[in-house]
């Protein structure tokens, strides 16, 4: 069963987040982006799906942090379904590291002009 609230406990604490908006998932939700890059998405209170190269994708779920994305396993997202207090504290870590990949992306492609 979904966390209640746990939308807006993410929502919350990403807002805080430098050059992060906000907008419409194309799949249903909500989703984070910094420049074109996205963070990555919450389907109401039960879902996170957050992308990751594949080796960081590895990492997460060896270290039992997520699972393969639940639609696309094969790819570098990773799925968290957030059914304790828990799991939405480990969704937003998640988050926050694919939000420091995407400014450590985005600085190196600014540096190169």
């Amino acid at each position: 069963m979904p966390v209640a609230g746990a939308k807006q406990t993410v929502l919350r604490e990403l807002a805080g987040w430098e050059g992060v908006a906000v907008q419409p998932h194309r799949f249903g939700g909500t989703e984070w982006v910094l420049g074109k890059r996205e963070i990555g998405h919450i389907h109401g209170d039960a879902l996170v799906d957050i992308p990751f190269p594949k080796r960081v994708r590895d990492e997460v779920v060896a270290g039992g942090e997520a699972e393969r994305h639940h639609v696309l396993p094969e790819s570098g997202w990773v799925s968290v379904w957030l059914r304790t207090e828990e799991d939405v504290a480990r969704a937003t870590r998640l988050l926050r590291r694919s939000y420091e990949l995407a400014v450590s992306q985005k600085e190196r492609m600014e540096a190169r002009g």
